[in-house]
Formats: C-alpha cells, sequence, structure tokens
C-alpha cells in the first residue's frame, strides 16, 4: 500500500530508524519452558492414549499376566487344576448307583463269581472286550469266560442282557454297571448252571 493511500495519521511507528531496524513493541524473550511445555503436554496425552488403547485390546489384563511374567504363585497354581479334578475312570464312574432296571447291590458283589459272556448276536469281538472290561471292573480273570452263544440262549432278547442265578443279583448288579446294561434278570438256567452271571450281548 503507498502513503498515499494510508488512512492512518503518522505515528512513532512510522518514524524511520538509522540503520532500517525495525519500529515496534519488543518483548521479552520467552523461557525456555513456555517453549518445551506444549511438546511436553502432547508426549503426555499420546502415551495415556497408547496404554489404554493396549488396555483396550488386551481385554484389560494385568499386562504382566499378558506377558507371561505373572507371579511364581500364579503359574505354578495354574498346571494344577487338571489334577484338581481327575475324570472318573470308567471302574469307579458309577460305583455309587445302581444301572435302572438291575436289582443289587455292586458293591456288594462276589467278585469270585463265575462268569460267562456270551456273543449273543453282537459284533465279532464283542464278548471278549466285554469280558475284559468285568475283569477291569474287578472280577477274576480266571472265572470271568468269553464264549460264542452257539446254544441259542440269548434268543428273544433285544438287548445285551444279564441273566444271574438265585441270590446273586449283587453280582449280576456289578457286572451290568461294568459293561452298562440296563437289563438283568434272574433265571433257573443260570442257578443250574456253573456261573453266577451269564451275559448275552446282543
Amino acid at each position: 500500500m503507498t502513503k498515499s493511500g494510508y488512512p492512518y495519521p503518522p505515528d512513532e511507528f512510522d518514524v524511520a530508524v538509522p540503520g532500517g531496524a525495525p519500529v515496534g513493541v519488543h518483548r521479552a524473550p520467552r523461557s525456555g519452558w513456555s517453549s518445551a511445555w506444549p511438546f511436553l503436554l502432547v508426549a503426555v496425552v499420546c502415551a495415556a492414549v497408547a496404554w489404554g488403547g493396549i488396555t483396550l485390546l488386551s481385554g484389560g489384563d494385568d499386562p504382566a499376566e499378558a506377558s507371561g511374567n505373572g507371579s511364581p504363585s500364579a503359574s505354578a497354581s495354574a498346571p494344577a487344576s487338571p489334577s484338581a479334578s481327575p475324570s472318573p475312570s470308567p471302574s469307579t464312574s458309577t460305583s455309587s448307583s445302581t444301572p435302572t432296571g438291575v436289582a443289587g447291590d455292586p458293591t456288594k458283589a462276589d467278585l469270585t463269581a463265575g462268569v460267562q459272556v456270551l456273543n449273543s448276536g453282537g459284533p465279532t469281538g464283542a464278548a471278549k472286550t466285554a469280558a475284559a472290561t468285568i475283569v477291569g471292573a474287578g472280577f477274576d480273570v480266571a472265572k470271568v469266560i468269553a464264549d460264542d452263544d452257539t446254544a441259542g440262549l440269548g434268543e428273544g432278547y433285544t438287548e445285551t442282557t444279564v441273566l444271574y442265578g438265585a441270590e446273586r443279583a449283587d453280582t449280576a448288579a456289578a457286572v451290568a454297571q461294568a459293561i452298562g446294561a440296563t437289563n438283568a434278570i434272574e433265571s433257573a438256567d443260570v442257578t443250574a448252571s456253573a456261573y453266577a452271571v451269564i451275559v448275552l450281548i446282543k
């Protein structure tokens, strides 16, 4: 803008200074702190936002646990949990219950009694498998015999059935419990046989 078009009257700032130095209000120099604090504030805010983001993404877990540097007591107790509640073995999983439809108390079974396991229409090898299971439940291996139902004793039965002799209900209940049978019947034929229990595998 030219001087002729300048709308304001001249004042002390329009006076020329020797050497062409600028004329105006001079401020005191700023301190180092006043120049640095905005940068420090930005750094603190960025750090807080980053920490909050990491915490949110990690689900709020303790950073020490997330990085695997948890306390020794916490890390030592973690592997112990599986042994605290072991799954029951097949021989003890139903030791306190009697199979449905089976009279007798399996805890009072005579584990030395003779047991014959006959495959009466079941898959090949089913009698041997059931016999091994019965032995695993505590019965005398020498007295648990697996064979095929060549005499047709299982005719008329549609499911695996435990036949037992007189006063052998407890032993029959233990056998039924071991193989998961739900049908046990007292039989005069078994009473007259050399076995306390005869199992018909279907």
